[in-house]
């Protein structure tokens, strides 16, 4: 072992501690491998800071914007909100839906890709489902790892590993050649973040601001009013059909407020908000709120059925409807009047839903409760109509819901963000420009249609992950420009292997996996494939099953957050620590290796 190898097992090794100890920030680790890389002289200054320039760092960077702009445009959101509908907010059933849908686009495209485009999505679903994010996405990340072992595109080692083959005269992997190990991968891996992983991931590792805005659910609950929301359903002999809410007198006649409506599975106000002139059709979803009793006299006379209010309507309405809790000015003209009197409707567009008297909340009469100097009110309707209050004066706006800072600041430009989607990932399917073009015109179209400012753009870039991918990159330079992988791979293969096909496929297995977790996959598999080619060729085997255990397991990189950039992808958002890695992936990358030793034989015998 010469001395420069010495230099880079220790630098690795003492990197290693200082990301587990969690006692300096892992960027500025990053950093500091840098600056000892550059002083020591192993490689070159340029090599040094040649990370910056990698391709993978720009294409990260672009992929943030593209994120950006599906966020914006509220195309996030929408994803978001189905799989919400289909998982009902249960997280065993979004982890059961979230993690097939990404590994299957992780099969077809590139897994960083894939978990970027997601983030926005699961950081969505998080906070409408009242979840934590931590919950949400290492598994997101590990099942965009799992997806690159389905098919021959999936992860560059899949096509290192048959292009040597080819190269070799060998006949190559085909397209599907790695489907079958690869989908009960999947299978095992998903039982295991479903039922194992969530016992082993943070719940409170998020650390809010000093002062965030508090959650639509928590103004509902302050002002008493989530156990009086009734989701009715106008059948088609009913006098208000035709009416307007003002014509039909709800809340003069019953106490009863209609706040949205539904019309064939969207809500009204994705186009038009619930206003005094918006008309009552067949079939329509009124959206209301009231007591009980009155609400049921109101479905007796008018032909109305009632559907109760399911928990999963809120996140539907939460996506549409907003609320503002305002404080009436000492000189508003509102002071003494009736609820009826207020107009809130005709005025600012809005229902009042809720009175807070002397801190406690007050179920208003529409007819008979007169509004008093302190009082809060509780206003609710579009989130546009929300946003304009603050020019009003009558009231002084206390406060507004979290989801009004996430709210879509191009909403009308969600089809474009689709097609600019739906083109990059033709491209980059199809071959037909490199990933990392194909990256670059989205992100550039996404700015250029307007999905996204430049000042969101910049917003949006996350310093911390790419720095700690650029950062890392040369010490892989590093290593293999010594010798040092190449040591350690003699060793694995030749001595641990001792001529056993199963113990050399372990031992490849395990060198493979283990510095996949600190260096790139793409270069763990150069480095080791060719040995594997020649191990397999010097014993007279079939060199296939050697191969596929090689690409296989350089996409278990699960064990560290710097294996992978999607693990570095998803560090920030979950605030996650270099040991919550540790212990969810592990145990995956044990039952990964288990599945891959026990099946390729069977697939490609010895």
């Amino acid at each position: 072992m010469t001395g420069e190898m010495l230099f880079i097992f220790c630098l690795l090794m003492l990197t290693i501690v200082l990301f587990i100890s969690d006692q300096i920030r892992m960027d500025l680790v990053a950093l500091m491998v840098v600056v000892a890389l550059a002083v020591s002289g192993v490689i070159t200054p340029a090599e040094t800071v040649s990370g910056f320039g990698q391709s993978i760092v720009v294409m990260i960077a672009a992929l943030f914007i593209v994120g950006e702009g599906l966020f914006r445009t509220g195309v996030a959101a929408a994803v978001g909100n189905r799989l919400l509908r289909m998982g009902g907010g249960s997280e065993t059933k979004l982890l059961i839906l979230l993690i097939p849908v990404v590994a299957g686009m992780s099969a077809f495209m590139s897994s960083t890709g894939a978990v970027a485009l997601f983030i926005p999505v699961v950081l969505s679903m998080s906070r409408k489902a009242g979840m934590h994010p931590s919950r949400l996405l290492i598994p997101l990340a590990f099942a965009s790892l799992i997806g690159g072992m389905l098919t021959l595109i999936g992860t560059p080692p899949n096509i290192v590993v048959s292009g040597l083959m080819e190269s070799s005269g060998i006949k190559a992997f085909r397209f599907f050649d790695f489907t079958p190990i690869g989908l009960v991968i999947l299978l095992v891996g998903t039982l295991y973040m479903v039922f194992v992983a969530r016992k082993l991931l943070p719940v409170n590792a998020l650390q809010e601001p000093e002062h965030v805005h508090p959650p639509l659910k928590a103004f509902a609950e302050r002002y008493g009013i989530t156990k009086h929301l009734h989701k009715l359903q106008l059948s088609a002999g009913s006098e208000l059909i035709g009416q307007t809410v003002i014509q039909a007198s709800l809340r003069t006649n019953y106490e009863v407020t209609v706040f949205g409506i539904r019309r064939d599975g969207k809500l009204v106000s994705t186009l038009i908000p619930v206003l005094s002139e918006t008309v009552m059709q067949v079939n329509d979803i009124l959206l209301a709120y009231g007591y009980q009793e009155d609400v049921s006299c109101l479905c007796s006379e008018q032909g109305i059925k009632e559907q109760g209010f399911p928990a999963g309507e809120m996140s539907r309405v939460y996506q549409e409807f907003g609320v503002a809790e305002v404080l009436l000015r000492p000189d508003s003209p509102l002071i003494g009047k009736t609820t009826k009197k207020g107009h809130y409707r005709e005025q600012f567009n809005l229902s009042l839903i809720g009175i807070r008297r002397k801190g406690k909340p007050i179920i208003p009469k529409f007819k008979r409760t007169p509004l008093a100097f302190g009082d809060t009110l509780l206003l609710a309707g579009g989130w546009r109509y929300i946003g304009l209050l603050g020019k009003s004066r009558d009231f002084v706006v206390l406060e507004t819901p979290a989801e009004m800072e996430e709210l879509p600041s191009h909403r009308a430009l969600a089809p474009v963000a689709v097609a600019i989607l739906v083109g990059m990932l033709v491209l980059m399917v199809s071959g037909l420009v490199a990933s990392l073009s194909a990256t670059l015109l989205a992100a550039l179209a996404m700015v250029l249609t307007g999905c996204v400012t430049m000042e969101e753009s910049y917003k949006s870039l996350n310093s911390t992950s790419l720095v700690l991918i650029a950062g890392m990159l040369p010490l892989a330079l590093a290593m293999k420009k010594t010798g040092a992988i190449q040591l350690i791979v003699d060793y694995l293969v030749t001595d641990m292997g001792g001529g056993e096909p199963m113990m050399i496929c372990a031992g490849l297995f395990i060198f493979t996996s283990v510095f996949s977790q600190f260096i790139s996959n793409t270069a763990t598999t150069i480095l080791v494939a060719p040995i594997a080619l020649a191990t397999a060729q010097g014993l007279g085997l079939n060199p296939e099953p050697f191969m596929m255990t090689v690409a296989l397991a350089a996409s278990t990189a699960f064990a560290t957050p710097i294996a992978s950039p999607v693990n570095t992808l998803v560090m920030a958002p979950g605030n996650y620590r270099f040991i919550d890695f540790v212990k969810v992936g592990v145990p995956l990358q044990i039952l990964a290796m288990g599945v891959t030793l026990f099946l390729t034989p069977k697939i490609f015998p010895f």
